[in-house]
């Protein structure tokens, strides 16, 4: 039986032998280039140095985007718009657009000097489904700079621009992100390098930290390609903020690349089903390193929307209390709030947020950009985080609304919220000041001399508290519900003593400008008013329902305990003498010697 398989096997003599010869050299080099191709691919990765491949050296231009990015060039192939469609500005291009509840954004982008034109010269342009050209024209809800603001399309029209002195030539029309689900603003935190990314639609929960595993930061030109883009680990995740490692082809760009226009967004990876890709609008930019020395001892941090008349009296009181610098988040205006600060001689600086219900993470930018300062050169520079504003700007942050005043009612003790602050150990991130709500005081119209002079009446136990932060001692994870934050290891906070700080937070407001409220809320994670939800919670007025109706004898709500102290210092302080009208009244404002 051996014999007769010996004799079987050396029957094949020659291929035996050659087998024998060159068959494991063949199996080795074939083990190795496979392991290669493997370990190298750009969608494949072994090595935890992912990133460090330079996104742009083997593409001379970007790659062309697909019919379903926002990003519009004008070129043969675009899928619906005719290349006889060009803007009369050859410059302007539909940079981005996305789709809100009650309007669509479209940004814009154009050369550094600004567009000159008028709100009555540019118009909204509707393409129906499959069209060629606009069928509908409207005007614009509002213009910002790079931002311009339309009325809801029609379903399944797209947008675009155009200017009656045209010829009827504009951009073509872009396909709008659904803000739902979207990456909508992103920056290079310059203290580690890392990106952090602000993301709608993870539907994480609050002040809790989410499992960073299951995220990762992705970059590049068009997110329908994932062979182009490259992948970054979470390194951590919180309500809607992903922080990530920077590649190093992002943080080192090529000279004369193309990297500003490289978005950031993230991938959730999900189970049982493939990973998911959120949508982007956001493009990350280098920010200067921080200073050592803080210009300011301290700034404030507010969002508004349509709260320009309240603006003057705000900074003007802040000022005398210690306030330095003031970071004001537009968060869609149509006041012209941005004349009302020009008109300020104060150290203002305006950043238009046109992210619907993003406060904390509004607050948790404007704590990054307290690091940095760096005044806005455009509009342009600001949509691309020009600088982490305030880290190196200032050595505390108080994140306070328009309608909260730092009030410190023994002034003969302490007379400045910056001798507050200078008492703190260094160990002390946050320091909490409570908040007394103050009602109509009886009034139904608005009080002409301002909330501080007119509303005296308030509830007797403070509602809740308000935070002043250390911008250095902030959680990398940048989590913040109600305006207080997480800290760092080593870090703590401090209750202050009401006979010391308090604020005065003239929530109820007469009906007239209460009622404004809703529209929307601006926190995350708060019911808008007209939600049929959490009824009972202590963000909603008492005994108000969700319809905005005035309820009976709402001008005499919320009264407990008349409290005049800080209306009788503001009158002592603020008033010009023989004629008694308070600094920010019609024609006031300015800085006083």
């Amino acid at each position: 039986m051996k014999d007769h398989h010996r004799r079987k096997r050396s029957g094949g003599g020659d291929l035996y032998g050659w087998w024998r010869r060159w068959g494991r050299f063949f199996l080795f080099s074939l083990s190795v280039f496979l392991f290669s191709s493997f370990a190298f691919s750009p969608s494949l990765r072994i090595f935890r140095e992912s990133f460090r491949p330079v996104l742009l050296s083997t593409w001379r231009n970007p790659p062309p985007l697909s019919a379903s990015s926002t990003t519009t060039t004008i070129s043969d192939d675009h899928p619906t718009v005719d290349r006889r469609l060009l803007s009369p500005h050859p410059s302007l291009e539909i940079r981005d657009a996305v789709n809100f509840p009650d309007q669509t954004l479209l940004f814009l982008k154009h050369p550094p000097s600004p567009l000159e034109f008028a709100k009555h010269t540019i118009h909204c342009a509707y393409y129906p489904p499959s069209s060629t050209s606009p069928s509908l024209h409207l005007p614009p809800i509002s213009i910002d700079a790079q931002i311009l603001r339309c009325p809801t399309p029609p379903r399944g029209f797209l947008v675009s621009v155009s200017f009656d002195r045209s010829d009827g030539r504009h951009p073509p029309p872009s396909h709008p992100h659904q803000w739902h689900s979207l990456a909508y603003e992103a920056v290079i935190d310059s203290k580690d390098n890392t990106t952090v990314v602000f993301v709608k639609g993870l539907n994480l929960r609050p002040e809790r930290l989410a499992d960073a595993s299951r995220f990762a930061c992705v970059y590049g030109w068009d997110f329908s390609r994932p062979r182009y883009l490259l992948t970054s680990d979470a390194l951590s995740v919180a309500q809607e903020i992903v922080r990530c490692r920077t590649p190093l082809s992002v943080l080192n760009p090529k000279p004369n690349s193309t990297s500003s226009v490289i978005k950031a967004s993230v991938i959730f990876k999900r189970f049982r089903a493939p990973p998911l890709v959120v949508p982007s609008v956001a493009r990350p930019a280098p920010v200067p390193p921080a200073r050592r020395r803080r210009a300011h001892a301290l700034c404030a941090c507010t969002m508004v929307r349509n709260q320009a008349r309240f603006l003057r009296e705000w900074v003007t009181y802040h000022a005398r209390v210690g306030v330095e610098r003031w970071f004001v988040y537009d968060n869609n205006s149509d006041d012209d709030i941005e004349a009302t600060v020009d008109s300020m001689a104060f150290n203002v600086t305006r950043h238009p947020w046109p992210w619907i219900k993003t406060q904390e993470a509004g607050f948790a930018h404007c704590a990054l950009r307290a690091r940095a300062a760096c005044e806005f050169k455009t509009q342009e520079a600001g949509f691309a985080h020009c600088a982490l504003r305030a880290r190196a700007a200032c050595e505390w942050v108080a994140f306070i609304d328009v309608d909260e005043f730092l009030h410190l009612p023994n002034r003969t003790a302490v007379a400045s919220m910056r001798e507050v602050l200078a008492e703190q150990p260094g160990d002390i991130g946050e320091v909490r000041a409570s908040c007394h709500s103050f009602g109509p005081s009886g009034r139904k119209r608005a009080p002409a001399r301002g909330v501080t002079a007119g509303y005296t009446c308030r509830m007797a136990s403070p509602e809740r508290h308000k935070s002043i932060v250390r911008p250095e001692a902030l959680d990398d994870s940048l989590m913040n519900v109600v305006h207080h934050f997480h800290l760092r290891e080593g870090f703590g906070y401090v209750n202050l003593e009401r006979s010391s700080v308090v604020i005065n937070h003239y929530k109820y407001q007469v009906w007239e400008v209460f009622k404004e409220k809703f529209y929307r809320r601006v926190a995350t994670y708060v019911a808008d008013w007209h939600d049929k939800e959490n009824e009972g919670s202590k963000d909603r007025a008492p005994g108000l329902g969700t319809e905005a109706v005035e309820p009976p004898n709402w001008a005499g709500r919320f009264c407990e305990v008349h409290d005049t102290g800080l209306r009788d210092w503001v009158i002592r302080e603020f008033a010009e003498p023989g004629k008694g009208r308070l600094s920010w009244e019609v024609g006031g404002g300015r800085r006083r010697d």
